[in-house]
């Protein structure tokens, strides 16, 4: 692995406040009321695939086990899914919304454990 791939995989504290700052990001954007949300948003699976992949991807880069970083953003969208139920003008509860949440955490963790597997084998 070239030395500035190295370096930057190795910054595990930095990549820890970066997962913190994505799930109060996350939980900020799906807590909001629905009227205050832009009326335009593009495909919303994608946007929950997407936020929970980076989640997920981030917890690993920070040390956090690749199968362990898929559970943990996994329960994280669910708890974040029933918080939306009281929030006005959101649905909460979907269970498209938390099966793309964990496609997306499953993904980043296996690309993260595809990832660590070739860095051993170097």
């Amino acid at each position: 692995m070239p030395d500035a791939v190295r370096r930057w995989h190795d910054r595990h504290r930095l990549w820890a406040v970066l997962a913190v700052l994505a799930a109060l990001a996350i939980a900020f954007g799906s807590l909001t009321a629905g009227d205050e949300m832009p009326s335009r948003m593009p495909w919303d699976k994608a946007n929950h695939f997407l936020g929970y992949g980076g989640l997920a991807g981030l917890m690993g880069l920070a040390g956090v086990r690749p199968p362990w970083a898929f559970v943990a953003a996994t329960l994280y969208g669910i708890v974040i899914e029933y918080l939306q139920i009281p929030v006005p003008g959101r649905s909460g509860g979907d269970w498209l919304d938390i099966l793309a949440n964990g496609l997306g955490a499953a993904t980043a963790a296996l690309v993260l454990l595809g990832w660590r597997w070739a860095r051993r084998r170097e």
